[in-house]
C-alpha cells in the first residue's frame, strides 16, 4: 500500500483566498461602527443619528445621564422635542427652546450650561401647564410641551425637588460648560 502525504497548508491557505478580505472588512466596520459612535452620530435607516454637543452637556448637567450607562448612544434619554418642535430637532423651537435662545440674545458671549441654569433658576413656566421648568425637569417631562407634566401635584414634587438640592442641583460644574 502506497500512501501519499499531503502537504500542509496553513490557517489562511485553509480559509481560502477570500477569507482575509473578509476578516479585514469585518474589522473595518466595527472600526467605523466604534468611530461613529465616539463621535456620536450613527447612520439609522437612512438617516443619522446625532447628539449634538448641547444636548449632550444638557444630559449630563440635569443629571439625565444616571439613569441610563449607555445615554449617549439613546435618543431616549433627552429627546429633540426638550427644546425643539421637531423630533429630528432644528428649527422651530418650543417654548422652552426659545427661553434658551432668548437666554442666549441676552448674553451672547455665555456659555450653554450658564444659559440653562439661568434660565431654570428663573422659576419659569415655560410651556403654561402649571409646574416650572426646574421641575419638569426634576420630574423628566418635557418643560416646553403643555401635554407633558408630572402626574403628582405641584406642592409634592416641589418638596422632593426641594430635598433633593433644587435648582442648585443643575448648576454647570466649573469648567464643563461650553
Amino acid at each position: 500500500m502506497v500512501e501519499l502525504s499531503m502537504p500542509k497548508r496553513s490557517a489562511r491557505q485553509r480559509r481560502g483566498p477570500g477569507a482575509e478580505h473578509g476578516r479585514r472588512a469585518a474589522g473595518t466596520a466595527r472600526l467605523g461602527l466604534v468611530a461613529a459612535l465616539a463621535a456620536g452620530t450613527l447612520a439609522v435607516g437612512g438617516g443619522v443619528l446625532a447628539m449634538p454637543q448641547f444636548r449632550l452637556q444638557a444630559i449630563v448637567q440635569l443629571h439625565y445621564d444616571q439613569l441610563d450607562p449607555l445615554w449617549q448612544y439613546s435618543g431616549k434619554v433627552m429627546g429633540c422635542t426638550f427644546c425643539h418642535v421637531n423630533k429630528q430637532g432644528g428649527a422651530p423651537w418650543n417654548v422652552f427652546g426659545e427661553a434658551l435662545k432668548a437666554g442666549f440674545v441676552a448674553n451672547p458671549k455665555t456659555n450653554f450650561g450658564d444659559v440653562l441654569y439661568t434660565v431654570l433658576k428663573a422659576n419659569g413656566d415655560s410651556d403654561g401647564d402649571g409646574y416650572p421648568d426646574a421641575i419638569e425637569v426634576f420630574a423628566h417631562t418635557l418643560p416646553g410641551d403643555p401635554a407633558s407634566h408630572p402626574d403628582k401635584p405641584l406642592a409634592e414634587l416641589q418638596q422632593a425637588f426641594d430635598a433633593a438640592g433644587g435648582v442648585a442641583m443643575y448648576a454647570p460644574k466649573k469648567g464643563k460648560s461650553r
